[in-house]
């Protein structure tokens, strides 16, 4: 046995050496066959390929493959990026359209503040809404307006459309306005163009009722109700609502100011009619009259 393998020892050196002459000898000719500038040689490199590499298409099928598959995946992975990306600009696009609906909104609601036609002797202050009562038994409103901005209780507020309510408690930075529609608001107002009065009492639904008219029967619904100035509560001619019949035959006012959308009231200023404060001025006072005399019998 140590015989034979020193035998197959013996020949596998020298073979492995021959066949790596024989290798590099191939090598060597084909180098020098493909840098030999002679149209014979031409000829032989043309004839080589045109023999040999038609015949290794099939070696090149499996090659090809797998450069197409890297490329579909390579094509793929910047496909699933760009759709992340996409998903991302939607989102935030989402987001802009949102803020810009609400910023379109608000725009709109203070357009409709500044269209509202007032006598040019009131002034106002725009306040924002920020919370609401929340409760079926108390209709109301807060504003970011108070004391430090000269708000007063009693002064009218409005929407860009109709009259909302009035100041009812005021601190130095907030205010609370008391709706129409609460139970504790009542409100002087004409009837036009019959031009009655009523007066507007809120009964916490969405429609106040109209009560105390003189002729019920002159009221048409879709007549035009509007503050009356009665009692100096509130300038006369804000625009309250339109005339109504409920089902059961009482008349009520369909508002005219978006109660779903309250987001910026416009407060009055009002200070109602002026006062007297120093009566001397109309009717003298007695002791300026002084003692009335009595008639002597010479002048009867």
């Amino acid at each position: 046995m140590a015989k034979n393998r020193s035998q197959r020892e013996d020949y596998a050196g020298p073979l492995r050496r021959f066949l790596l002459g024989v290798i590099c000898l191939c090598l060597l000719a084909i180098f020098l066959v493909w840098r030999i500038d002679s149209p014979r040689v031409e000829r032989f490199r043309a004839q080589v390929t045109d023999a040999v590499v038609p015949s290794m298409s099939w070696a090149m099928v499996p090659v090809t493959g797998a450069i197409n598959l890297i490329r579909d995946f390579q094509s793929y992975q910047r496909l699933a990026e760009q759709n992340r990306d996409l998903r991302s600009e939607l989102r935030q696009m989402q987001a802009w359209k949102e803020a810009a609906l609400q910023l379109e909104q608000e725009n709109a609601r203070l357009l409709d503040l500044n269209n509202v036609r007032l006598d040019p002797r009131l002034t106002y202050v725009t306040g924002v809404v920020m919370a609401d009562s929340g409760s079926p038994f108390r209709q109301s409103v807060l504003l970011n307006v108070g004391a430090r901005d000269g708000i007063r209780d009693g002064w009218a507020a409005m929407d860009g459309i109709g009259l909302v309510g009035r100041i009812s408690g005021t601190g130095q930075t907030t205010a609370r306005v008391i709706l129409l529609t609460d139970a504790a608001s009542a409100v002087p107002a004409t009837i036009q163009p019959s031009g009655q009065s009523a007066l507007v009492i809120g009964d916490n639904s969405a429609a106040p009722l109209i009560s105390f008219l003189e002729n019920p029967d002159l009221v048409r619904p879709g007549d035009r109700v509007v503050s009356s100035g009665d009692g100096g509560v509130f300038p006369a001619g804000l625009l309250i609502g339109q005339a109504a019949a409920d089902p059961s035959g009482r008349l009520r006012v369909r508002l005219s100011a978006d109660y779903e959308r309250l987001e910026f009231l416009r407060v009055l200023r009002h200070h109602g009619a002026e006062g007297i404060d120093d009566p001397g001025t109309i009717v003298a006072p007695t002791a300026a009259i002084g003692p009335m005399q009595p008639e002597s019998p010479a002048d009867g």
